[in-house]
């Protein structure tokens, strides 16, 4: 299944709190100004690191140690599972995937069914075309949550079909299936790979307690 991209159709905003508002009232530290709001492209978000392009401008992605934990533990569990079953493969933060030429976003964690993929070949791309069937983020200090939501709005504009949003503080999960289909997951609660990977599933209390500290083997 592909996606037609197309442009973004806002007009530029006028004052730097048009900007902030736009990008979702994240902090100004996460904003770069050069290459100049609005003016930055593909090549200049490449040459940086874990930042996202939102409508010509390079935003720094939220970032902290434990959350990175986390991504990464979620991002083993869900290619083990694929890979054992045949369904895709997945990328952890600095995949960079294309949802519309002004949009390059960066899951924490992300899932491709092979479907999605032309004869099944991982891109060999700094940025990919292709978006994925499962996107993940972990909520960082430095997110909103009006950010949050333009993440979502663009992933399910893009063709994602399953959002799963962690709070390591609240030590909850955020199952979106669309735009307005949320379920709010405790940790007492499992994470289930529903129609995208399907069998998959996840108890949330194992999986934060794992990230947190280590085990040993008997």
């Amino acid at each position: 299944m592909s996606t037609v991209l197309e442009p973004t159709t806002e007009s530029p905003p006028q004052t730097l709190a048009d900007l902030v508002k736009r990008l979702g009232d994240i902090p100004l530290d996460r904003i770069r100004i050069q290459p100049p709001p609005g003016t930055a492209t593909e090549d200049d978000l490449i040459q940086t690191k874990l930042c996202e392009l939102i409508d010509g401008v390079i935003v720094e992605k939220a970032v902290g140690y434990f959350e990175s934990r986390l991504g990464m533990l979620l991002g083993r569990l869900l290619d083990e599972f694929a890979e054992e079953h045949d369904l895709g493969f997945v990328v952890g933060a600095d995949g960079m995937t294309r949802l519309r030429p002004t949009k390059v976003r960066e899951p924490d964690v992300a899932f491709y069914r092979w479907e999605r993929v032309p004869n099944r070949e991982v891109p060999q791309v700094a940025v990919a075309n292709i978006a994925p069937d499962l996107a993940v983020e972990v909520y960082s200090r430095g997110n909103t949550q009006r950010e949050m939501q333009q993440k979502r709005d663009d992933y399910f504009a893009a063709g994602v079909q399953l959002v799963w949003i962690a709070y390591p503080l609240k030590r909850t999960v955020e199952i979106w299936s669309g735009i307005e289909d949320c379920l709010t997951l405790t940790e007492d609660d499992t994470l289930d790979g529903g129609n995208v990977l399907p069998g998959f599933k996840l108890s949330i209390r194992d999986w934060f307690e794992r990230a947190g500290r280590g085990f040993q083997k008997p």
